[in-house]
């Protein structure tokens, strides 16, 4: 992989086998440390990208708990600001149970069965705690992105691309927390919930390309330039495949809970076969083979580089085939909830590497040396 900035290159190597290339700060004949070498407008995008896998982390573990409605309402979580520990502390008669009527309805649920006596029953304080949780590390979040567009109208003469995707950043962080509402007051319908994925998978793009763009001297692959189309075009065809995978496996995620809500939370060992024949999960187990291809496809060119694979490429193979695994003991064995974490927080960081692989092999500006 290319360098960034300028000199350094023999002590820059040790570095490269655990730190991002746009992390990674090297200066002549000076000390390298972690961050040194950033602009402060890199370390802010940098925390949003971060936060935003986080809580995509997070996200994943309200799913696998059955969390998602710990919180019934929102943006209060049972009627209070700070949610409560129990039921005794819930005045279930004061809730808008309407509005409770109306969610159990688009859930499929017969409204008349939703009363004060049954929420008591159905209040859960993990599944509570959980999802509120998941609501709190959303702040980071917005903090951290509204200060990255704040920081980006420095950017703005010089790098007016930038501003413009901290812009869309700020956008599709206050859209996807509408959708977040949206979620809740759908009662976790499918099509909403493959919505509100997506765009955390663009605002990883958007955030992406402010922390590796951020410098006068960003990190490129060091490639000839028929090696560089070439990758280009590899890492820009895995891109696609992996956004057509995580899509899928959203989708397959729905369709479990569906399942298991339709058997009545039954064991899964009683409905799976059903889950196994429907065309998404076929696609999706099958798709993944494509992904494990193209990824050894690009993996391959960039060992033509001059630099060699270098870490971007390297992380991006590894955790394609740690997703196999991991497929592979959803598939046969059992569908863990930690797998399912590990394997949402993995696709999460592998969509954001291979952001950053494709804004490294993209072409410099004209008349530009390259970073």
């Amino acid at each position: 992989m290319g360098q960034i900035g300028g000199g350094g290159v023999g002590r820059e190597s040790s570095y490269r086998l655990i730190l991002p290339d746009f992390l990674l700060a090297s200066t002549r004949g000076g000390s390298m440390v972690c961050g040194v070498g950033m602009t402060a407008f890199q370390k802010l995008a940098t925390a949003a990208l971060v936060s935003v896998l986080l809580l995509m982390c997070m996200g994943a573990v309200v799913r696998v708990t059955g969390s998602g409605m710990g919180c019934p309402d929102w943006p209060l979580c049972w009627g209070r600001m700070i949610p409560p520990v129990s039921a005794d502390e819930v005045d279930f008669t004061a809730l808008p149970i309407e509005k409770f009527q109306r969610k159990a309805e688009r859930m499929g649920r017969d409204p008349a069965g939703i009363t004060p006596e049954s929420l008591r029953r159905e209040f859960n304080p993990r599944h509570v705690w959980t999802e509120f949780i998941n609501r709190l590390c959303s702040l980071p979040v917005g903090l951290f992105t509204l200060a990255t567009f704040v920081a980006a109208f420095g950017q703005r003469a010089k790098r007016p691309l930038v501003f413009w995707l901290a812009f869309a950043s700020l956008v599709i962080v206050l859209v996807n927390a509408w959708m977040g509402a949206r979620v809740v007051y759908s009662g976790l319908k499918p099509g909403v919930l493959t919505a509100h994925l997506a765009l955390a998978m663009l605002l990883t793009g958007t955030l992406s390309y402010c922390a590796w763009r951020g410098t006068d001297h960003p990190w490129r692959v060091d490639a000839d330039a028929s090696t560089s189309r070439r990758l280009r075009l590899a890492v820009g065809l895995l891109w696609l495949v992996i956004v057509a995978e995580g899509i899928a496996g959203a989708q397959v995620r729905e369709l479990t809970d569906h399942l298991a809500k339709f058997h009545d939370n039954a064991p899964r060992e009683t409905w799976v076969s059903e889950l196994e024949q429907s065309g998404v999960y076929l696609f999706h187990r099958s798709f993944s083979w494509l992904v494990l291809g193209v990824t050894i496809w690009a993996w391959r060119l960039a060992r033509s580089c001059r630099d060699g694979a270098g870490r971007v490429a390297n992380g991006v193979l590894a955790i394609v085939l740690a997703q196999m695994v991991l497929g592979v003991v959803m598939a046969q064995i059992h569908i863990y909830s930690w797998v399912q974490v590990v394997h949402v927080g993995l696709a999460a960081v592998l969509i954001t590497l291979v952001w950053l692989w494709w804004f490294g092999v993209s072409r410099p500006p004209c008349g530009k040396a390259r970073g």
